[in-house]
């Protein structure tokens, strides 16, 4: 009997919601698509209130009063950038991006990888060269930083002398040092 009335209970309960919730029609804030949702009637209130809140209000500054002093909303704008952002405008915002790196070799040890550096730092002493130890127990032996394979294309010939194996890889970057 116990169970019965707990059953019962949680019948009344989902019951009692689906009852209360309605299907609600809105249109997404950024593309304009319509969503449809379930929900209670009240909470559908308040996030519309909140979604008037969140509007922009702008007031008119001219020299000419209307009757309505009331604020205007309009719907917040997506400032997108009508021409391609410069190196440096990229490096504000973000000193890490996707760029590319000449990859020398890929060694078995770290010894070997250090006798990798040292050769090329001997040849190219103004191209940093760094480890990269993610593919353990391999090694890979990188140089340089560069924005597009385009730019790095001049020193890879370079490079292609010593190491007949070199390659451009896309790979993290750090902005300042990027040519």
């Amino acid at each position: 009997m116990k169970y019965f009335f707990k059953i019962i209970a949680l019948f009344s309960m989902l019951f009692a919601n689906t009852y209360e919730a309605q299907q609600v029609v809105t249109n997404d804030t950024i593309s304009g698509t319509p969503l449809t949702m379930m929900m209670d009637k009240k909470v559908s209130e308040l996030l519309s209130g909140v979604e008037d809140k969140c509007s922009t209000t702008t007031t008119a500054n001219s020299g000419n009063y209307n009757n309505d002093d009331a604020p205007r909303t309009s719907t917040p704008k997506i400032n997108v950038p009508d021409r391609e952002l410069t190196n440096a405008e990229i490096c504000r915002r973000n000193p890490r991006i996707m760029g590319f790196k000449i990859q020398l070799a890929v060694v078995k040890s770290n010894k070997e990888a250090d006798e990798v550096g040292l050769y090329f730092r001997r040849r190219f002493p103004y191209i940093k060269v760094e480890k990269d130890v993610s593919l353990r127990p391999n090694y890979k032996v990188m140089a340089g930083s560069y924005f597009t394979k385009q730019s790095a294309a001049a020193d890879l010939s370079k490079i292609k002398q010593y190491f007949k194996d070199a390659i451009s890889v896309q790979y993290r970057v750090f902005c300042v040092e990027a040519k």
